[in-house]
C-alpha cells in the first residue's frame, strides 16, 4: 500500500515529535510544575493512538512505506516502514513511554533538573521510535546512534556521582563501538544488494546468504546487536546502567534501548538468517547470556540489580529464539518480547515506588509493607504472576510457545527448550522474590515510614500488570492483532495464529517442571545466593574489571603516542608533513603504474618568460645560500613574485596582482613576527641535516612536477567552465567569472577565508605590538587590537 504525502509527513512527525516536545519540556515544567508529566505524556499517547490506527491494515498483511527526500544524490531517504514488527515495537515504546513520563513526575518530584530529565527521556523515546520505524539503513543508523547518545545523558543524569559518570561512559563506549561496526555492516549490505532500503532487501531473502560478503556482514551486524542488547561478554554495561534514575531503568529495560539489538536481529532475520552461522552463533550466545544473567540476578540483593540481570537473561532468551529460526521459535520470541515488556516495566516501577516510599531497595531490608502499599503490591503480584508464566497470563502463552519447539524431537530444539526451562525457572524465582519478600512476612523497620505512592507512580505498574493478564485472557485476538503479523514479518512468511489454551503434554510437562524448579529455587534462595557469592569471591575477574583495565591501557597508550608524535619540535613536524606529502604523491602513481612520461622537447618560451624563470632560480639560490635569516625571508618572496609575473604574462592580471599583495604581505609579516628570533643570525646545520632536508625537498619537488605533468597530459574537462560561463550573467548577474565564483558560487567558502584572515591579522597585530612589558602587557595589546578591529567592523557596517 502506497501512503499519501500527508501520511508520509505524519509518520515523520511521529519520529520527530518527541524531539520537538523535548525542547519545550523545561518550559512546561516551569509553568505547570505539578502536572508537567501528565501534560507531556499527551505526546507519546497521541503517537500510540496514531500507530494503533494502522492495526487493522497490518493485521491484513499490508506493509506501509513512508518516504521523504533526504540526500537523493546518494539514494538516501528519510523513510519509514510499518509492518507487524515495527508496529509492535512502536506501540511498546510509545505506550510504555507514556507511563514512564507520568511516572517520572512523581518519582523525581521536586528535583531541580526535572525539566531537563523530561527532555532527555523524550529524546530517548524519539530515538527508539525512529530506529524501529526506519526503512533506509542510514536512517536506522542515525537513530541507532541517537539512542546511545541519549542513553548516555540519562544514565549519567546524576552527574555529580562518579558511579553514574562511569556507567554512562561505559554504556556509550560499548554501544557506540558496536554502532560503528554496525555502520560498516549496513553499508556493506547496501553495496552488496544494490539498495539501502530494508523493505527492498526483504524482497530478496537468501540473497546475502549466497553472497561472498556474507560472513563479514554477519559479524559486523552481530557485534552491533550484541553490544546493544548486552549479550555475553558485553553484558556488564547493562546492570551498571542501574545508576540511572528508576524511570530510565524501567524504560530502557522494558521497551527501548536494550531491545534495539533484538529488533535488529529480528528485522534482518529474512536477510541474514537461515545459515549455519546464524543458527549456531545466536542460540549459543543467547543461551549463555540467559543462564548467566539469571544466575547473577539471584546473587543480588538490590532489587533493581536483580531486575537488570533478569532483563539480560530475557534478552538472551530472545536472541536464542531468533537464532533458532523456526515458526514456533519466532512466534514465541514475539510473545515473550511483549510479555517481558509488560511485566518488567511494571516491576521496575514497583521497585522504584518501594525505594521512593521506604528509602531502600535492598530486598533484605524491607518486608511486610503490603498494608501500606496495597496497589503497589497488586501491580507487583500480577507482574510476577506473568513473569512466572502461570496460566491465563501472557507470560504463560509465551512460555508454552517456547516449549512447543521441543515437539520436533530434534536434539537442537530440545537443547534450546531445556536451556529455556532452566532460565525461566531462575527468573521465576527472582520475580517471586521481588513480589513476595518486600510485601509479605514480618514487618521490618525501614529508613522512611512507607505509604502508598502517588497516582503518577501507580498508574504505570497497575495498568501494565493488568495488560499482562488481559493479553492472556484475550490471547487469540491479541495474536491476530500483534503476534501473528510481527512473527510473519520476522519469519518472512505467513505465521498463522494458533494461540489458545491447548493442553499439549510436552509444553505442559515442561511448564510444570519450570514451576517446580522455580519454586524450589525461591524456597532455597538464601542458600543459592550464598553459593553464588562464594563462587564470586573465588572468581574475582570479569568483563567489568576488564573494561576498566582496557580504558586505563587506552589512556596510557594515548599518552605514549602523544609524547612520541607531539614532541614540540617544529623541525620534525615539518619533516613528517613533507614525508607524508611525498608518500601521497608517489604512492598512487607507483601503485597504478601511471608515472607520466617526460616531455620529448622543452616548451618554446619567449625571452620574458625565460627571464621570469631566471628570477625564480636566482631567488631559490638566494634562499638556500643566504647568510642570514632576513636574507632568506626576503629571498623567499622572490619565488612568489616570479609566479605573479607568470600570471601576468599568461593573461591573468587579477591573479597576478593578488599574488603580488599576498607575497608582499607574507614577507613583511614574517619579518616583523620573527624580529624576536635575531634575523641577523645564520642557521647552522650539520652536513647530515643539509643532505636530509635538501633531499626531501628535491623528492617533493620532483613528485609535484610529475603530478602536474600527469594532470597536463589528461583531457581537459570543461564541464565547470561551461557551467560558469552559461550561468554567470543570468543567475549571478556578473560578467567577471572569477569574481562571480568567489562571491556567489563559493560565497560561504570565501566568507570563511575572510574570517580566517581577519582572525590571523588580529593575532599578528597583537603579537607585533607586544613589547618587553611581559605577559600582562601582551594580553592587553591583544585585547586592544580585538577592540579596535571590532570597532572598525561596526563602522564599516554602519557606512554600508
Amino acid at each position: 500500500m502506497i501512503p499519501t504525502q500527508a501520511q508520509s509527513f505524519s509518520m515523520l512527525l511521529v519520529a520527530i515529535a518527541p524531539f520537538l516536545t523535548a525542547f519545550v519540556a523545561p518550559l512546561v515544567k516551569r509553568f505547570v510544575p505539578q502536572h508537567a508529566g501528565w501534560v507531556l505524556a499527551l505526546i507519546p499517547a497521541s503517537i500510540f493512538a496514531y500507530i494503533f490506527s494502522f492495526i487493522d491494515l497490518i493485521a491484513q498483511g499490508e506493509k506501509l512505506r513512508f518516504a521523504l527526500p533526504w540526500i537523493p544524490m546518494l539514494g538516501i531517504e528519510l523513510s519509514f516502514y510499518l509492518d507487524g514488527l515495527s508496529l509492535v515495537f512502536g506501540l511498546l515504546i510509545s505506550g510504555i513511554g507514556t507511563f514512564i513520563v507520568i511516572y517520572s513526575g512523581g518519582y523525581l518530584s521536586g528535583h531541580q533538573h526535572l525539566g531537563r530529565f523530561y527532555a532527555f527521556i523524550l529524546m530517548f523515546m524519539g530515538s527508539m521510535l525512529g530506529l524501529v520505524l526506519a526503512d533506509n539503513v542510514i536512517t536506522l543508523f542515525v537513530f541507532w546512534e541517537l539512542t546511545s547518545i541519549t542513553s548516555f545523558l540519562l544514565i549519567g543524569f546524576d552527574h555529580s556521582r562518579q558511579a553514574s559518570r562511569r556507567a554512562a561512559i561505559q554504556a556509550l563506549v560499548i554501544t557506540g563501538g558496536g554502532g560503528l561496526l554496525l555502520l560498516a555492516g549496513l553499508v556493506l549490505i547496501g553495496f552488496s544488494m544494490g539498495t539501502l532500503d530494508i523493505s527492498t532487501m526483504l524482497q530478496y531473502p537468501g540473497f546475502m546468504a549466497e553472497h561472498s560478503a556474507y560472513l563479514p556482514v554477519f559479524i559486523l551486524v552481530l557485534f552491533g546487536a550484541i553490544t546493544k542488547s548486552a549479550q555475553v561478554p558485553f553484558h556488564f554495561w547493562l546492570p551498571n546502567a542501574m545508576e540511572a534514575p528508576t524511570p530510565v531503568s524501567a524504560f530502557l529495560h522494558s521497551a527501548t534501548m536494550v531491545k534495539a539489538g533484538v529488533y535488529l536481529l529480528a528485522r534482518f532475520n529474512p536477510i541474514l538468517g537461515g545459515t549455519i552461522e546464524w543458527q549456531v552463533t545466536l542460540p549459543i550466545l543467547g543461551g549463555i547470556t540467559l543462564i548467566t544473567g539469571a544466575l547473577l540476578a539471584l546473587r543480588q540483593t538490590d532489587m533493581k540489580q536483580m531486575l537488570a540481570y533478569t532483563t539480560m537473561a530475557s534478552l538472551g532468551m530472545l536472541v536464542m529464539l531468533i537464532g533458532a529460526g523456526s515458526k514456533e521459535a519466532i512466534l514465541a520470541a514475539m510473545l515473550f518480547l511483549v510479555a517481558h515488556s509488560f511485566y518488567k516495566g511494571g516491576l521496575f516501577m514497583v521497585v522504584g515506588a518501594i525505594d521512593h516510599e521506604t528509602g531502600t531497595r535492598d530486598i533484605t531490608e524491607v518486608s511486610g509493607i503490603a498494608k501500606e502499599l496495597p496497589i503497589t503490591f497488586f501491580g507487583a503480584a500480577l507482574a510476577a504472576f506473568s513473569m512466572a508464566g502461570l496460566p491465563i497470563s501472557l507470560g504463560f502463552f509465551a512460555k508454552e510457545e517456547i516449549y512447543l519447539i521441543a515437539k520436533t524431537f530434534e536434539w537442537q530444539h530440545w537443547l534450546i527448550a531445556i536451556v529455556a526451562l532452566v532460565g525461566n525457572a531462575l527468573m521465576m524465582a527472582a520475580g517471586a522474590a521481588i513480589a513476595i519478600k518486600p510485601f509479605l512476612g514480618p514487618r521490618i523497620a525501614t529508613p522512611k515510614s512507607p505509604h502508598e505512592a502517588p497516582l503518577s507512580m501507580l498508574a504505570g505498574p497497575a495498568i501494565l500488570a493488568v495488560l499482562g493478564i488481559a493479553a492472556g485472557v484475550f490471547i487469540y485476538q491479541f495474536g491476530d492483532w500483534f503476534f501473528s503479523p510481527s512473527a510473519s514479518a520476522v519469519y518472512n512468511h505467513k505465521v498463522s495464529n494458533h494461540l489458545g489454551l491447548h493442553f499439549d503434554p510436552i509444553p505442559l510437562g515442561l511448564s510444570i517442571a519450570t514451576w517446580a524448579l522455580g519454586g524450589l529455587i525461591h524456597w532455597k534462595l538464601e542458600t543459592v545466593r550464598d553459593i553464588l557469592r562464594r563462587i564470586a569471591r573465588v572468581w574475582t575477574w570479569g568483563p567489568d574489571q576488564g573494561f576498566d583495565q582496557f580504558m586505563f591501557g587506552l589512556v596510557r597508550f594515548a599518552d605514549w603516542i602523544t609524547r612520541i608524535i607531539q614532541h614540540g619540535r617544529l623541525e620534525l613536524y615539518l619533516i613528517l608533513v613533507f614525508v607524508a606529502l611525498a608518500g601521497a604523491v608517489y604512492a598512487p602513481m607507483v601503485l597504478t603504474g601511471s608515472i607520466p612520461p617526460m616531455p620529448d622537447v622543452l616548451p618554446q618560451l619567449r625571452f620574458q618568460e625565460w627571464g621570469v624563470l631566471l628570477i625564480a632560480a636566482l631567488g631559490l639560490l638566494a634562499v638556500v645560500f643566504g647568510r642570514t635569516r632576513l636574507v632568506a625571508i626576503v629571498s623567499l618572496g622572490v619565488q612568489g613574485f616570479a609566479v605573479a609575473l607568470i600570471f601576468l604574462l599568461l593573461g591573468a592580471p587579477d591573479l597576478g596582482f593578488t599574488q603580488f599583495m599576498v607575497e608582499t604581505l607574507s614577507v613583511v609579516i614574517l619579518a616583523l613576527v620573527m624580529t624576536k628570533l635575531h634575523l641577523d643570525q645564520r642557521d647552522n646545520r650539520v652536513f647530515e641535516e643539509v643532505i636530509r632536508d635538501g633531499g626531501l625537498a628535491l623528492v617533493c619537488g620532483i613528485g609535484l612536477t610529475m603530478l602536474l605533468l600527469a594532470v597536463l597530459q589528461t583531457d581537459l574537462d570543461t564541464t565547470l567552465t561551461e557551467f560558469f560561463t552559461k550561468t554567470s550573467v543570468p543567475i549571478a548577474h556578473g560578467r567577471n567569472i572569477v569574481n562571480v565564483i568567489l562571491v556567489d558560487y563559493r560565497a560561504i567558502d570565501t566568507l570563511g577565508e575572510i574570517s580566517v584572515v581577519m582572525t590571523a591579522g588580529i593575532a599578528i597585530l597583537a603579537l607585533i605590538r607586544i613589547r618587553a612589558g611581559g605577559p600582562k602587557r601582551g594580553i592587553g595589546a591583544i585585547k586592544k587590537a580585538v577592540k579596535r578591529a571590532t570597532s572598525s567592523a561596526r563602522k564599516t557596517r554602519s557606512a554600508s
